[in-house]
């Protein structure tokens, strides 16, 4: 009699017992990303090293019909690599060579895995970056940042991820091996690679990447201003804009943020200032005299109390450090955060800083505020104790509400971290139902059997009973 082997042991068959975990004890590791609130355990993880692999992997998946995602290093913060449905984890953590650096076409080539920094550090010696720098740059890879299109602080000149992404290959839920896009700027056709740049790993696994590089620039400025206000902070903001100027960055940091940074890094913000904005400009030297000045009277303006530019690399880099590093100082001031990433118009932002802050304080909690401001792009970090039932609850609550203001200021629920199962029962404030269906109808294009990442972006039933959908049209007769 013919024996069948359970889907663990065809995946052990396939890459070695040594990469494929299913202790339970092992699988605790994977039961969440860098957002904790919602946890599930999957049946096993899988260790690919290779397109072919991936291939195999989801054929296997597939014919069992076993749900499946793709993860590398978990930074995600919308639970967009947590296994809503168990099933099996494809950890691409293995998958992180840079195959290709090309610069008489100023491209890269690389695996899903590649550390973000690390593609930057391998061509600056040939004065070439990746422009995409998430705060989680030293730990997010590549294939996490095209899955949910993750912005950074310079993305207000350079761009979100999609901007970069010139092509990639792909591997389907049914194991066929795709290339979409390619090694030129423009391609004939739908812009696949734009669909699947930020489709949150719901319409294929993506194993190799192609990027452009970016050339350093001649000459950069970082300058540091102190206010005695949030909202004279986020005029200044608008202000610099509406002058025609386009920094590369302009991050604000409020007080409580403040305070953890130094408390950690010590890194030269002052303790004793309500906000500050870290705006930097490059470009050409000679215009970036001239550039900064204006932005120094802009800022000086609006009361600030200091604008003072970095003198030395080595301040510039501290400041840098202190902005990418503040969610991790946080730890120093409390047990546990929780945040979301709305986005509102530029000219709202001091409305929904002071509703941030008022529906912490509604709800007893204590909100640290980082922001990619030239976006409208925030980050209320919300503080508390995962031990506390009541705080855990409220500190939800307070996301919520956060999230519902942003809508009705006339932004978004999300800017750069994606909705995954973190944000998905909110998609209904910005889409009606019948507008979901059409962008699900892609979707199933894809990934007909919903195998491949289920449960992300879209309500599922139960959710989508607890909020009130929106009656717009405006996405109907896609297709």
């Amino acid at each position: 009699m013919k024996k069948t082997f359970s889907l663990i042991e065809q995946l052990q068959q396939l890459l070695g017992k040594d990469r494929v975990i299913s202790n339970p004890d092992e699988l605790i590791v994977f039961e969440c990303d860098a957002l904790t609130l919602h946890k599930n355990i999957p049946e096993g993880v899988v260790l690919p090293e290779s397109t072919e692999e991936v291939s195999a992997i989801t054929k296997l998946c597939s014919e069992h019909k076993t749900p499946f995602l793709a993860r590398a290093s978990g930074t995600g913060l919308s639970g967009g690599a947590t296994p809503a449905k168990g099933g099996v984890i494809i950890q691409l953590s293995r998958m992180n060579q840079i195959l290709e650096i090309d610069y008489e076409d100023e491209i890269a080539v690389v695996q899903p895995g590649v550390i973000n920094l690390h593609l930057t550090e391998a061509v600056s010696s040939r004065n070439y970056h990746f422009a995409p720098d998430p705060s989680s740059e030293k730990a997010c890879t590549i294939g996490g940042n095209v899955a949910e299109n993750a912005g950074g602080p310079h993305t207000l000149k350079y761009g979100v991820t999609t901007n970069h992404v010139l092509g990639m290959k792909t591997v389907s839920p049914t194991g066929e091996i795709v290339e979409i896009g390619g090694r030129c700027e423009d391609s004939p056709g739908y812009d696949l690679t734009g669909l699947f740049t930020g489709s949150e790993g719901t319409l294929g696994i993506i194993t190799e990447v192609t990027v452009k590089l970016t050339r350093n620039p001649e000459s950069i400025k970082t300058l540091l201003v102190v206010f005695n206000s949030v909202e004279d902070a986020s005029i200044s903001v608008s202000n610099i804009i509406a002058e025609g100027i386009i920094p590369a960055a302009m991050e604000l940091i409020d007080q409580l943020a403040i305070s953890a940074v130094e408390q950690h890094l010590n890194v030269g913000y002052p303790t004793d200032a309500t906000a500050v904005l870290l705006i930097e400009i490059d470009g050409v030297a000679t215009s970036l005299d001239k550039e900064m000045k204006r932005i120094q009277q802009i800022c000086l303006s609006n009361r600030a109390m200091i604008a003072q530019i970095a003198r030395t690399d080595k301040e510039r880099e501290d400041l840098w450090r202190g902005r990418k590093e503040t969610v991790g100082a946080l730890g120093k001031i409390t047990p546990a955060y929780y945040t979301n990433d709305g986005v509102v118009p530029r000219s709202k932002l001091p409305e929904i800083l002071a509703d941030t802050i008022r529906i912490g304080n509604k709800y007893g909690l204590r909100i640290g505020n980082i922001c990619h401001a030239g976006d409208g792009n925030i980050h209320p970090l919300i503080l508390y104790n995962p031990d506390d039932k009541n705080e855990v609850e409220n500190a939800i609550k307070v996301s919520e509400e956060i999230i519902k203001k942003c809508i009705e200021l006339g932004g978004s629920i999300t800017g750069e971290h994606g909705v995954g199962t973190e944000k998905s029962e909110y998609l209904g404030m910005m889409f009606s139902e019948e507008d979901q269906e059409q962008m699900k109808k892609i979707r199933d294009v894809f990934n007909p059997d919903y195998l491949l990442n289920p449960d992300k972006i879209f309500p599922t039933q139960s959710k989508r009973n607890k909020i009130n959908l929106k009656k717009t049209k405006k996405l109907k007769g896609w297709l």
